[in-house]
């Protein structure tokens, strides 16, 4: 598969009310993380899921995040089949990059290309 989806985020009022909903409905493990948000570790894995709280205090959403090499290439990809960019490619943290496009019914995806796996 090209561009596999491996990260998801829910976004939402209360990220502890959620984070618990989550973790007990699927028996994830959910790790408090800064700025009000929890991720989902799948056991001997990176993370591939995060719970957090709507800065803007707003309902919420949830967005999938795709694999990809070039997201330029990809937002141009997104553009030219009809869909908009939301956000430029933005890094994250640690070498992690970013990006949202929104899709020509205006559903937002994300788009990730992962930073260096970690040293040790």
């Amino acid at each position: 598969m090209p561009h596999p989806v491996i990260w998801f985020e829910v976004i939402g009022k209360d990220a502890a009310a959620l984070s618990s909903f989550y973790g007990d409905l699927f028996g994830w493990k959910m790790d408090a993380a800064p700025n009000d948000y929890f991720m989902f570790t799948p056991e001997g894995d990176m993370p591939s899921g995060g719970v957090g709280a709507d800065p803007s205090g707003g309902a919420g959403h949830v967005t999938f995040y795709a694999q990809s090499d070039d997201l330029q290439a990809s937002l141009d990809k997104a553009q030219s089949l009809g869909g908009q960019t939301v956000m430029p490619p933005t890094e994250v943290m640690a070498g992690t990059t970013i990006a949202l496009f929104a899709d020509p019914e205006g559903h937002v995806v994300g788009l990730v290309k992962p930073g260096p796996p970690p040293a040790g």
